[in-house]
């Protein structure tokens, strides 16, 4: 899963990347709202973080830009936690509001609430015939037996199956799992493919040819 994090303390912005790469996510970074909003704009994330006081642009008319063209999941964080503020936040488009100071843990289950909601799922747990995949714990079982996977592949194991039953083009594959930092070759999604048919069976993930990938809804 991919994230953007707009923030304008380098100090935070630098432990909030740094704590969402370490739980497996691809990380995109800004620190005003002008970037923020090119980026937010150009790119298919999975979830933004938004602080609402940032140079160039605030986070109320970035959000107000962003929603013209995307839906995006956008988790407000800020010092400014007055009721009149986060009412103005969740009507600007937010889809959630963290104030300052956070607990890490609790900003990664409200951002894994986001992406589940956004897709449609609304549990914990994703089921794909007989693999289970906790999304809390960023596990995943067959048949009831735990499969060591890498951060990348369990990323693309959680995509897939937030999205089962539809189809996954190689570009969404690449916009979901790799950050703008990636120097990405261009089998790497065939390679993350292969390792996972591996641990959890060639049938698990169905090739659409020229096309994507699916598992089965």
């Amino acid at each position: 899963m991919r994230l953007l994090v707009i923030e304008d303390e380098p100090d935070l912005l630098e432990v909030l990347a740094q704590s969402l790469r370490e739980a497996g996510y691809a990380v995109d970074e800004a620190s005003d709202g002008p970037t923020g909003l090119y980026k937010a704009a150009g790119a298919d994330y999975d979830a933004v973080v938004l602080d609402l006081m940032l140079p160039g642009m605030s986070g109320w008319d970035l959000l107000r830009e962003l929603r013209k063209t995307k839906a995006t999941p956008v988790l407000i964080l800020t010092a400014r936690d007055t009721i009149p503020d986060r009412v103005k936040g969740l009507d600007a488009g937010a889809d959630d509001y963290l104030t300052k100071p956070f607990e890490l843990p609790e900003l990664q289950a409200r951002l894994r609430a986001l992406i589940r909601r956004s897709a449609g799922q609304t549990k914990a747990t994703l089921e794909v015939d007989d693999v289970e995949i906790d999304t809390a714990e960023r596990t995943v079982r067959k048949a009831g037996q735990p499969v060591a996977l890498t951060p990348r592949e369990y990323a693309l194991v959680e995509l897939l199956a937030l999205h089962k039953g539809r189809l996954v083009t190689r570009t969404m594959i690449y916009d979901h799992l790799f950050d703008e930092a990636d120097d990405s070759l261009s089998n790497l999604v065939d390679v993350h493919v292969a390792n996972v048919r591996k641990k959890l069976g060639k049938d698990f993930i169905m090739t659409r040819r020229g096309e994507g990938y699916q598992v089965h809804g």
